[in-house]
């Protein structure tokens, strides 16, 4: 639904974007997904594929109070760096060729607590507390070369590791206006604090190979200093139309100004404001069949638009996706969830890089209520 959830969720998915929302969770639910994702990377003059996958997240909800109170446990990954650039240009007063091999890896995780609870008719509030931990390396390796590419001199290499260790929290309000005959309007709206996130920084230059090696030779310029960097607090506000039980379609915006950013030790940032808006919709044929899967099946679909904080020659970036998905019932209440996302990243103008990508998410939900039902029967 085009990454939906500020203001809408339903009693067997769990949504961890806004957690008064997850008062809808009546029943235990275990919820996990793995994605796979294509990427063609292309400039000007070349294109490069790249794909990888991993676990998206992992997520539990219990209902203390079914419909009033509910709690809920979750990982999920918030930040990934992956990439290696190789660049080759001539040395300024030279005959010579340096070659620069530029890798990072990494990212931000969070564990999280959140609970959900209604505190009038249709009124409900949330609370999202996350430990956030990661880290991030990034190397750069220096080749000197002569016309024929032969190696000339010592070959150097930057090693830098930042490690991550901090909280946030984040904060919902989740209201459902009736409009009569099973048709309802749902207005949601997150907060998430950031702030500073603290952390720790090594950093040394050494010989080609031995810069990540402990106690090889070498010049250590950071020796796990203690700093911190600055994310801004994101804002989410959304409004859904729902015929219950049929068809749900939203319009949902995020906000977060990156302008205030600031990297590890207070260091700069050429960033500017990100915001994402998302349309997109929900349609069951027939949520009470009994004899056809297909007609029980969620099918959804969304469009989202994204203006990435990075600006890279005067050219701030924008992302563009289309996205499609279902939940097929396949035991009692638990569902099988596949999602598909086609979009776009970037451009190839200014000398930049666009990205088209294919994900693809493969994930179960499985929910079960008898252990709310007192035994009668031995």
């Amino acid at each position: 639904m085009g990454g939906q959830g500020v203001s809408w969720g339903n009693s067997f998915s769990i949504n961890h974007v806004n957690p008064a929302v997850s008062v809808k969770n009546a029943a235990f639910n275990f919820q996990a997904a793995f994605n796979y994702v294509n990427v063609q990377a292309a400039t000007e003059e070349d294109t490069e594929e790249i794909d990888g996958g991993g676990l998206s997240y992992v997520a539990m909800s219990f209902p203390i109070v079914p419909r009033r109170w509910t709690a809920g446990i979750g990982l999920n990954q918030i930040t990934g760096v992956d990439y290696n650039l190789s660049v080759t240009s001539q040395v300024a007063n030279s005959d010579l060729l340096s070659q620069n091999t530029i890798e990072g890896r990494g990212g931000l995780s969070e564990v999280y607590l959140q609970t959900g609870f209604r505190i009038l008719d249709n009124l409900s509030l949330g609370i999202h507390g996350s430990y956030l931990f990661g880290s991030t390396i990034r190397t750069n390796q220096l080749v000197l070369m002569d016309e024929e590419f032969s190696p000339v001199g010592i070959s150097s290499e930057l090693f830098e590791r930042t490690t991550f260790s901090d909280v946030s929290v984040k904060g919902g309000i989740y209201y459902m206006l009736p409009l009569g005959q099973q048709k309802v309007v749902n207005f949601g709206a997150t907060y998430h604090v950031f702030g500073d996130i603290g952390g720790k920084e090594f950093a040394k230059m050494a010989e080609l190979g031995q810069a990540s090696i402990p106690n090889s030779p070498g010049d250590v310029l950071s020796d796990d200093v203690e700093g911190s960097i600055f994310i801004p607090n994101r804002l989410g506000f959304g409004v859904t139309y729902e015929k219950i039980d049929k068809f749900v379609i939203g319009l949902e915006m995020q906000h977060q100004d990156f302008r205030e950013y600031r990297g590890f030790n207070g260091v700069d940032s050429n960033l500017e404001e990100s915001f994402k808006l998302s349309l997109g919709g929900q349609y069951t044929p027939n949520a009470y069949s009994m004899e056809s899967m297909l007609q029980r099946t969620r099918f959804r679909a969304g469009v989202e638009f994204e203006r990435l904080p990075f600006v890279l020659n005067n050219t701030q970036v924008d992302d563009l996706g289309i996205n499609f998905g279902a939940s097929i019932p396949v035991h009692s209440m638990s569902l099988l969830n596949l999602a598909v996302k086609v979009g776009t990243r970037g451009t190839t103008d200014n000398g930049l890089v666009r990205e088209n990508y294919f994900k693809v998410s493969l994930g179960v939900s499985i929910n079960d209520n008898s252990w709310f039902y007192k035994k009668v029967f031995e």
